[in-house]
């Protein structure tokens, strides 16, 4: 989601140039036709959406006495003054299906997008991540071949969260659970938010972490880098961290984390992670003064186990095989970052990458299917 300090339409690529007008720069996809007739469904899983009582409610706490310094919350009225934009998160039913059939999509998993309920006035947002949850399972219900969802939850309110996540994978059926990230500079990394972490695990819901504006970062704004260019991956790389080292993954092994945008570049830094590891392995007094954690396995370890990525507007063939390398290609799962990110030359720049025809039926659609536990094969 690029934003301009402006705040400009043409902030958001993809989607605020006129349709089928789009810059041809730097690494952007050759025109192909998208295969129609694909030995594989494409199931993107970074696909945003929102709702109008919850811009609403963010666009009220921004312009109140009470607001916090917050460039999540400042990002949130940025968008809410994007009418088109707004059009297309606020449909979840037969207008967002029109565009997945333009881009030949047979499925999007819905997440809230950020900042979501997180940045909400204290007290709201647990209420507010219950109307989401609701509208989602509606559209899930109503549309059951072409959508499924995340649940969203708001982590200051603990205890509220414990329930909404229980809620949303037992009575709703959703498929895992969105954080955007920090939620005014906290993080689930900290002691107090341990009965989340714990909550996520014993329903098994996978956690996907998605990006926000990093909290009060005014060099990032000063340089037009609090979102996708810098300000956006520093922070989920930061959660993610925090995560591994505050012994997350030991404590509870089958913990699944999903993390867009080709892992926000951390999978090429796994080496460096592992000879790294010590400067924080191990170190007391560290999230406000904790006791030492040791962890029982190298970083790399984690994300070959625990972690998956998507590749969320990185539709690039030598990104996408080096971190099937890597990882894995179990590991590897598609996403468009609708509608902030749309083009047909993208998806079919998917088919024609040449990637071996089972691990490209992973990528598009068997790895999504086992991590949300989709069951739909």
């Amino acid at each position: 989601m690029p934003l301009l300090p402006d705040g400009s339409e043409k902030g958001l690529r993809g989607y605020a140039e006129e349709r089928g007008v789009r810059r041809r720069i730097g690494m952007a996809p050759p025109a192909r036709e998208i295969d129609r007739h694909a030995p594989y469904k494409r199931i993107a899983t970074e696909e945003a959406w929102t709702f109008p009582e919850l811009v609403k409610a963010q666009v009220d706490y921004l312009n109140g006495p009470d607001a916090p310094d917050d460039a999540s919350l400042r990002m949130a009225g940025m968008f809410a003054g994007l009418p088109r934009l707004q059009a297309m998160l606020t449909d979840i039913g037969a207008g967002r299906l029109a565009h997945m059939d333009e881009y030949g999509i047979d499925r999007q998993l819905l997440l809230l997008t950020a900042p979501g309920v997180q940045v909400v006035r204290p007290g709201d947002g647990t209420a507010l991540a219950r109307e989401a949850n609701d509208r989602a399972a509606e559209s899930c219900r109503k549309w059951p071949n072409r959508y499924s969802a995340l649940a969203a939850f708001d982590p200051r309110d603990v205890a509220g969260s414990v329930k909404e996540i229980e809620r949303a994978m037992t009575t709703l059926k959703l498929n895992g659970a969105v954080l955007n990230s920090h939620f005014q500079g906290r993080y689930l990394d900290e002691p107090a938010y341990e009965p989340i972490l714990e909550a996520l695990a014993g329903h098994d819901a996978a956690l996907y972490i998605h990006p926000t504006a990093p909290y009060n970062a005014p060099h990032y704004a000063a340089r037009g880098f609090f979102g996708a260019l810098a300000g956006f991956p520093h922070d989920v790389w930061l959660h993610a961290q925090g995560l591994i080292f505050s012994g997350a993954f030991d404590r509870y092994p089958n913990l699944r984390l999903v993390i867009g945008h080709m892992g926000e570049c951390m999978p090429l830094n796994l080496y460096r992670f592992d000879w790294m590891q010590d400067n924080a392995d191990g170190v007391p007094g560290l999230r406000g003064g904790q006791p030492a954690v040791r962890l029982k396995q190298p970083v790399s370890y984690y994300f070959l186990n625990n972690i998956w990525i998507t590749t969320s507007g990185v539709g690039w063939e030598p990104a996408i095989r080096f971190c099937m390398e890597v990882m894995g290609p179990e590991r590897v799962l598609y996403a468009m970052d609708y509608p902030y990110q749309q083009s047909s030359d993208e998806v079919a720049a998917y088919d024609a990458m040449a990637i071996d025809p089972a691990h490209k039926r992973m990528l598009m659609q068997e790895n999504a299917e086992r991590v949300f536990r989709l069951g739909i094969s």
